[in-house]
């Protein structure tokens, strides 16, 4: 789908720092790529801004609902007036003054009516707010079309990304050290002579990704699944049981219903943990206490590490995170794991 595309003097100039730091090449392939991204709350709002801002050739912001009074609180694209717009609709403008040279589009339809030729305009897919069921179904697209796919929320102090990009091949540039000059041994000249014969080459490399409902149906009762249990991040399991509160009650769990919500958390925690077939320890106690709203800092962090995967995985420049990284914002740590390869 990538087409061979030129930089005017005018990009060059908007992406310079950028040019310097991953290359030419992978900034003319950003260039070429087109991005949906759905779900335009605060972790949405972070992913655009720094897409746009790294500069793909587009990108379609996609949601089919209205503003509320949470959204504002971390959704800083969205202007002070009334609830009573879409939330795209009202990113757009801010979005699009970010750069201009990035074609921003707004689309109000509900992902879930959407064909699976819709999908395939597109370089890569970044999903916010959405069901299981409905991101399953989406990676199965993707992954079928060969299509990067990720897919990240937020949840009170904790956060996620997840992706899947199928086959990937990418450069990463590694040091090459030559040998000191013959005849130098010691002291500065012999330091001196290390440096100035380093070089640098670019070294390509493949990767393999699961899908995301491989990695969430990882197998406890194996013996090399229960050997990696205890380096599994219980954010991992958190959000098994925040996407069972999402698909049972068709929302996140919500400060204004807090003492329901938090009491449903532990029963489908329970819930969860036995299917599962580990146990609910694994979570720690008090743990709806900080699962409610969309923290903006943590938004921040979750959408910067998001976005930077997007970037990398178009651009096909450095390692990508295969497959999860989870952020706890109570202990300000994130980690990386791989789930569910074989």
């Amino acid at each position: 789908m990538v087409e061979e595309t030129v930089i005017s003097e005018e990009e060059a100039a908007q992406y310079d720092r950028q040019i310097r730091l991953w290359g030419l090449e992978a900034q003319k392939r950003l260039r070429a790529s087109q991005v949906l991204l759905v779900g335009m709350k605060g972790l949405g709002a972070e992913v655009a801004k720094n897409l746009i801002l790294a500069g793909v050739k587009g990108l379609t912001m996609l949601d089919h609902q209205e503003l509320t009074l949470e959204d504002t609180r971390a959704q800083f694209l969205i202007p002070k007036g009334p609830l009573d717009r879409n939330r795209a609709e009202a990113s757009q403008e801010r979005a699009q003054n970010l750069n201009p040279m990035v074609d921003v589009k707004v689309d109000t339809d509900n992902i879930e009516s959407k064909e699976e030729g819709f999908f395939t305009q597109f370089d890569a897919v970044c999903l916010t707010c959405c069901s299981r069921d409905v991101m399953v179904k989406i990676n199965q697209i993707c992954h079928k079309h060969n299509i990067k796919f990720f897919a990240g929320d937020v949840f009170g102090y904790h956060g996620f990304m997840f992706a899947d990009l199928v086959e990937h091949e990418f450069v990463e540039e590694k040091t090459k050290v030559a040998k000191a000059s013959q005849g130098v041994e010691d002291g500065p000249e012999g330091k001196k002579a290390k440096l100035d014969a380093n070089e640098t080459t670019m070294v390509k490399k493949t990767v393999t990704f699961c899908q995301l409902k491989e990695a969430l149906e990882v197998d406890w009762s194996s013996d090399k699944s229960k050997a990696s249990l205890k380096r599994t991040p219980a954010d991992y399991f958190l959000l098994q049981v925040l996407m069972k509160f999402r698909t049972d009650k068709g929302r996140d769990p919500h400060p204004d219903s807090y003492g329901e919500d938090s009491e449903l958390l532990l029963q489908i925690r329970n819930d969860v943990m036995d299917t599962l077939g580990v146990s609910p320890d694994l979570i720690p106690e008090g743990f709806a206490d900080y699962c409610f709203s969309e923290m903006a800092p943590v938004c921040a962090v979750v959408g910067g590490v998001l976005s930077q995967e997007v970037v990398k995985a178009l651009s096909h420049r450095d390692p990508p995170h295969n497959n999860f990284f989870f952020f706890d914002g109570l202990q300000g740590t994130g980690i990386v794991d791989c789930l569910g390869t074989k």
